[in-house]
């Protein structure tokens, strides 16, 4: 199932793309790394670290470029380029597409304005490709020291299978689906609740506090869920519940750390300064909350982070809006 897949590109060198880089480099694949920086690209041709990954080497037959047609000729296309670049990055990459390539969406987010989760920003963007999406509990550094991780690849007509086979190794394993929405909408979403729950943490309000907040933050991403066709057992698996357990209650994890600063009373313009970590569930919150409000979903964790990124709501008042809510039935 892997013979049409043996080239792979990875477009975009940041932690995520050169760590997806080397795990299909250690699934045995042929594999190109494209570089927007280039910085960057001097770094590793050099046998330098990728600064966006400090302290992982880079094997010196691991191909780097910053040509992206030629990039783009390899069997299989993984996108780590972040979600709110997406629809333009697609736009420069249609040109050197082949019909029916596939392409993997390996970002998290949903596009501010539109409320499109990411496979549908690509749909629209690349309409001849064949689309599939990559998710899952995965903190790039664990992925490029080659630490086991899983992660959900879904896809159509068998796509998701012939890609499991091409990426998977011992400690990269890739389970099959085909429910593109529910992928994409629990990477994009659990975010925003790390980002919540940072703040519990930087409030200091208590692991109590943090485990009710990550339990509702689980039923409000259920909810939009099935609105949008997601199937429950992806929600609950390693695309939804997984990865939100992994990015909520980790340091390691950039909208985690966010969230922790303000609780701790930085403001939100302070962190998505430039050179900063990119959070992006700073900008997946007002375009979640769009997204649920034309669904009909209520999400008030959500609004929540949404209104105290957007500076509307203070934050003590953000913990007194949720725990003053009616009490209802769980």
């Amino acid at each position: 199932m892997t013979g049409s897949f043996s080239h792979i590109a990875v477009l975009g060198a940041g932690a995520w793309g050169t760590a997806l880089a080397l795990a299909a480099r250690a699934a045995g694949r042929t594999v190109t790394l494209w570089v927007r920086e280039d910085d960057v690209l001097s770094d590793i041709k050099a046998g330098k670290e990728n600064r966006f990954l400090p302290g992982v080497a880079i094997p010196a037959d691991l191909d780097v470029t910053g040509d992206l047609a030629a990039a783009a000729k390899a069997d299989v296309l993984l996108l780590a380029v972040p979600a709110q670049v997406l629809h333009g990055f697609a736009g420069s990459l249609r040109p050197h597409l082949a019909k029916d390539q596939p392409v993997v969406i390996c970002a998290k987010g949903i596009e501010k304005g539109s409320g499109k989760l990411v496979t549908e920003v690509a749909a629209e963007m690349l309409p001849g490709a064949a689309l599939a999406i990559l998710s899952g509990p995965s903190f790039a550094r664990d992925v490029a020291r080659g630490l086991p991780t899983a992660v959900t690849i879904a896809a159509k007509d068998g796509l998701a299978a012939q890609l499991q086979a091409a990426l998977g190794s011992a400690t990269f394993r890739p389970y099959a689906s085909d429910d593109i929405a529910g992928v994409a909408l629990g990477g994009a979403a659990k975010n925003v609740y790390a980002i919540a729950c940072g703040v519990v943490e930087g409030m200091g309000l208590g692991e109590n506090a943090r485990a009710a907040l990550l339990a509702r933050s689980f039923a409000e991403l259920t909810r939009l869920g099935e609105s949008l066709g997601a199937r429950r057992e992806t929600l609950m698996g390693l695309s939804g519940l997984g990865d939100l357990v992994l990015t909520a209650t980790s340091p390691s994890s950039r909208n985690f750390s966010f969230g922790m600063e303000l609780g701790k009373g930085r403001t939100a313009a302070e962190l998505c300064a430039p050179q900063r970590p990119l959070a992006e569930g700073a900008a997946t919150a007002p375009a979640l909350v769009a997204r649920a409000r034309t669904a009909g979903v209520e999400m008030p964790i959500a609004e929540a982070m949404a209104d105290l990124l957007g500076g509307t709501l203070p934050l003590g008042e953000a913990m007194m809006r949720l725990m003053s809510r009616r009490l209802t039935t769980e």
